[in-house]
């Protein structure tokens, strides 16, 4: 199996678990792959990238020291954009630019939460359906007319774009990636071991509020 390069984009004020959620589940689906078959590559490479090489703060204090920045990281070929507070990211040209040239490359550019803004502000959802966190669909649609921002769904896979709704969603999102590039039985293995009650459709999200 094609050993896939995650990176994980991380800024000041990124949300925690919408970085850490989708970094575990990677993670730990390498884990139980090594487990299988030792010796061998592992499914996925994870690592954080930020905008300048250097520790960002996430909400609530935490220190993250990124594993390379936009302009040193290796090719690829998933890229993740996790929510938080995103105007800063939004009104960095150099980062919108790395976003918008990732999708040229990447198999998959998603994003978690708000980081749907940030994709947006790429141009990479113009007539997409997308899904964010409930608390801000009202301004994603607003700030960006020309997207389908649809409620109730935890995440919308449109191929090489994937947007997740709030938070949780991203680990179900993960999840939802492990099983469309392994197997979803590997998936839900995945799950198991990280004893988490993987939401598998989208449409049935809980976060619909």
């Amino acid at each position: 199996m094609k050993q896939r390069c995650v990176g994980i984009y991380v800024y000041d004020e990124v949300e925690v678990l919408d970085f850490a959620g989708p970094f575990e589940v990677f993670s730990v689906a390498s884990r139980l792959a090594l487990r299988d078959a030792p010796g061998t590559s592992p499914p996925f490479r994870v690592l954080t990238v930020a905008a300048a090489a250097a520790e960002v703060r996430a909400r609530g204090g935490l220190r993250v020291v990124p594993d390379a920045s936009i302009a040193s990281h290796p090719p690829l070929d998933v890229v993740i954009v996790p929510g938080g507070v995103m105007e800063a990211q939004r009104a960095d040209r150099a980062v919108v630019a790395w976003v918008a040239a990732q999708a040229a490359t990447a198999e998959v550019v998603a994003s978690v939460c708000t980081g749907a803004f940030l994709l947006a502000e790429a141009g990479l959802l113009e007539g997409r359906r997308v899904a964010t966190h409930w608390e801000d669909r009202d301004d994603l649609a607003r700030a960006f007319p020309g997207l389908h921002v649809v409620p109730g769904m935890g995440w919308i896979d449109e191929g090489r774009i994937l947007t997740a709704a709030g938070i949780s969603a991203g680990i179900d999102a993960a999840l939802h990636l492990v099983g469309r590039f392994c197997s979803d039985a590997f998936a839900a293995r995945a799950a198991h071991q990280m004893e988490y009650a993987w939401r598998r459709n989208p449409a049935a999200f809980a976060g619909a509020s």
